[in-house]
């Protein structure tokens, strides 16, 4: 059974894009949050990021020709903006550690 053959795997990758969307869109309106608000946005990022992280790492771990072309697509698409899937990752770790420090100073 392939990678994608997986109900699993469907379901678990549905249900990140479903959240993730979601977040992206009541991202939208942040500026608005109470202090609480924008805290509670946060931990739902962070959670939503080490979900994705854990997602791509059973891609990388698989020996599956379609995850691992899944892998090869991610990483030649960050690299067209010259960035790594680490990267990116640590990108969204260090934007949502500025977002935590704003909230700080705002107490």
């Amino acid at each position: 059974m392939g990678f994608f053959d997986s109900e699993i795997v469907q379901q678990e990758a549905k249900q990140l894009f479903e959240d993730y969307q979601s977040l992206v869109q009541l991202g939208s309106s942040y500026g608005k949050f109470d202090r609480e608000g924008k805290k509670l946005f946060i931990e739902k990022m962070e959670a939503m990021m080490e979900r994705y992280r854990i997602f791509m790492k059973r891609f990388e771990l698989s020996e599956d020709f379609m995850a691992q072309m899944t892998v090869e697509q991610l990483n030649t698409q960050l690299g067209q903006f010259g960035i790594t899937a680490q990267q990116m990752f640590d990108q969204m770790h260090m934007t949502l550690e500025r977002m935590k420090s704003e909230i700080e100073k705002q107490s």
